[in-house]
């Protein structure tokens, strides 16, 4: 798992079982805490390609602050969901987004 569980600056709180959620990935259950951002809990559960641009290059986690669009996602069929800027809902469906997405509606 890549969650950070110590740091010498940071005060990093790992709740207990209790505390934690599920939301599907690629329709896969993956389990979250609840200050967990989208992104954090898929790095954390070992996933790092969130999706492919147009040209089929592989796109994940770049700048953690929702400004490059290299982490778009769809949820819940919503294309162009920033992950590392949404929080985790239970049982929200997120599926890996695939060039510049393409509204449901």
């Amino acid at each position: 798992m890549g969650r950070l569980v110590e740091h010498p600056i940071l005060n990093v709180k790992v709740s207990g079982a209790a505390e934690h959620m599920v939301f599907y990935f690629e329709d896969q259950p993956i389990f979250a805490l609840p200050s967990d951002t989208i992104a954090s809990a898929l790095i954390a559960s070992g996933i790092d390609i969130f999706g492919f641009t147009e040209h089929e290059h592989a796109r994940g986690f770049f700048c953690a602050i929702g400004k490059c669009s290299s982490c778009l996602v769809e949820v819940d069929g919503v294309p162009n969901v920033r992950a590392c800027i949404t929080p985790v809902r239970e049982g929200i469906s997120v599926r890996r987004q695939i060039g510049r997405g393409k509204p449901k509606w």
